[in-house]
C-alpha cells in the first residue's frame, strides 16, 4: 500500500497552521468561565427566569410583583417610556412626606391611570382564605343595637351603589378588622377609628361629613339587613380574610404592600401578607360592648376650609350624584343621599399644596443679634488698641 507523502504533509500543516488559533479560542473560553458574570447579565437573567420570556404587561406584572412599593414608586419615575406628571403639581417624591395625610388619587387623568394600574395587579387567588362565621355576643341589648348600627352605616356610607355581595364583602372587611389584634375590637370602635382626628379616618365617611346626610330607607333597610346576615354569621367567601379595599378608580400607597384578592362592584379588596393575613391571625376576641358615637360630631367634615371654600364643598355635597371626572369622562361613584365619598375640592387641593410648600421650603430662622460685651472687655480692647507698638 503506497503512502500519500505529499497528502500527508499538507494535512498536517494545517493541523499545524490551525493549533495557535484553536489553542486561542480554548483559552478564551477558559478565561471568561473563570471570570465573573456582568451585573447586566445577571439582571437579564433574573429577568427572564420571573417573566420566563414573557414581555408583555404580564411578564412586566411578575417584576413589579415583587417590587416593595419604594423600589416601585423609583422604577416608575424613571421609566423612559412612560413620563407621568407629577400629581396636582406636586413634587416627585410628595408621597415620602408625612404631614397631615396624603391626597387620593382620584381626580382627572390619575384616575384612568390608577385603573390601569389596578388592572395590571395580578390577584393573589391561591392566598384566598376562608374566614371563620362572626362570633357577635353582645354584652347587653344596647351594645347590640350600636354594633347593628354602626356596621351598617359602614355598609351603607361605603357602598350604598354596591351590589349585595359587594356590600357583603365591606361587612366583612369590617368583622375581620375586629378579630384583628391591629384593631379595635369592637364593631363600632374599628368603624370610627381615627375619626377623632383632622386625618386618619378608617372609613371616609366618619370624617368627611357624609353622616350629615340622613339615609334614604330603602338603601338603609338594605344595609341593615346585609349587616344582620354578617352578625348571624354570614361570611362573604369571596374576600376570606380581607382586612383592606378601596375604589378601583384610585391607587393607595399601600396598595403593592398587600395581596390583592378580587374585586366586587367597584371595590378591590385585599388581606395582609404572610401569617397576619391568615385565619390564626385573626384570634382577638370581640369585647362586646360597643362605645357610644357622637354622631353630631362626626357629621361635621374635620378638614377645615375657608369660608367660600365651605360654601362650595357644601354646594357640592348637596348635589343630587357625585361623579369623578376620568380621562374627560364623568363617573357616578354615589348619590348625596345614598352615601359615597366626597371628593377633594380644588380648595382641598390648594390647601394640601401650601402645607407642602411650607414643609419644603421653610422660613429662615431668624438670627439672634451677638450680645454686647461686658463694659470690662471694651475698655480693655480699647487700651490694647491706642498702645504703641513695642
Amino acid at each position: 500500500m503506497a503512502i500519500d507523502w505529499t497528502g500527508l504533509n499538507r494535512t498536517i500543516r494545517r493541523v499545524a497552521a490551525a493549533a495557535p488559533a484553536a489553542l486561542a479560542a480554548a483559552g478564551v473560553a477558559m478565561a471568561a468561565s473563570s471570570t465573573p458574570r456582568p451585573e447586566i447579565d445577571r439582571r437579564a437573567e433574573t429577568v427572564r427566569q420571573l417573566t420566563r420570556g414573557d414581555l408583555s404587561d404580564k411578564g412586566l406584572a411578575a417584576i413589579t410583583a415583587r417590587m416593595t412599593p419604594s423600589q416601585l414608586a423609583i422604577a416608575l419615575r424613571h421609566d423612559p417610556g412612560e413620563r407621568r406628571p407629577a400629581l396636582y403639581g406636586l413634587t416627585p417624591g410628595w408621597e415620602s412626606l408625612t404631614l397631615a395625610g396624603k391626597p387620593t388619587l382620584d381626580l382627572g387623568a390619575n384616575g384612568i391611570e390608577a385603573m390601569r394600574l389596578n388592572a395590571a395587579t395580578p390577584g393573589a387567588e391561591g392566598l384566598l382564605r376562608p374566614a371563620k362565621p362572626f362570633e357577635f355576643r353582645p354584652a347587653t341589648v344596647e351594645d347590640r343595637r350600636r354594633a347593628r348600627r354602626c356596621l351598617a352605616q359602614a355598609i351603607y356610607y361605603e357602598a350604598a351603589l354596591e351590589p349585595t355581595e359587594g356590600q357583603e364583602a365591606v361587612a366583612q372587611v369590617v368583622l375581620n378588622r375586629v378579630r384583628d389584634p391591629n384593631y379595635a375590637s369592637t364593631i363600632c370602635g374599628v368603624v370610627f377609628e381615627g375619626a377623632e382626628r383632622t386625618t386618619g379616618c378608617q372609613f371616609s365617611f366618619t370624617c368627611d361629613g357624609s353622616l350629615a346626610h340622613a339615609p334614604v330607607r330603602w338603601a338603609w333597610d338594605r344595609a341593615q339587613r346585609v349587616a344582620d346576615r354578617a352578625l348571624a354569621g354570614h361570611v362573604a367567601a369571596r374576600v376570606g380574610t380581607a382586612t383592606h379595599y378601596h375604589a378601583d378608580y384610585v391607587r393607595p400607597w399601600w396598595a403593592p404592600t398587600l395581596n390583592k384578592l378580587t374585586q366586587i362592584g367597584a371595590h378591590i379588596f385585599y388581606r395582609w401578607k404572610g401569617i397576619y393575613g391568615e385565619p390564626a391571625a385573626f384570634r382577638q376576641a370581640y369585647a362586646g360592648r360597643e362605645p357610644a358615637i357622637d354622631e353630631a360630631r362626626f357629621a361635621r367634615p374635620r378638614l377645615q376650609l375657608a369660608a367660600d371654600a365651605d360654601a362650595k364643598a357644601e354646594a357640592e355635597a348637596d348635589a343630587a350624584v357625585r361623579t369623578v371626572e376620568i380621562d374627560g369622562q364623568t363617573r357616578v361613584v354615589g348619590v348625596a343621599s345614598l352615601g359615597g365619598r366626597r371628593q377633594p375640592t380644588a380648595s382641598d387641593i390648594a390647601a394640601i399644596n401650601e402645607r407642602l410648600a411650607a414643609f419644603e421650603n421653610p422660613a429662615p430662622a431668624p438670627v439672634a443679634a451677638p450680645a454686647p460685651p461686658a463694659p470690662g472687655v471694651v475698655a480693655m480692647e480699647v487700651e490694647e488698641v491706642g498702645r504703641p507698638a513695642s
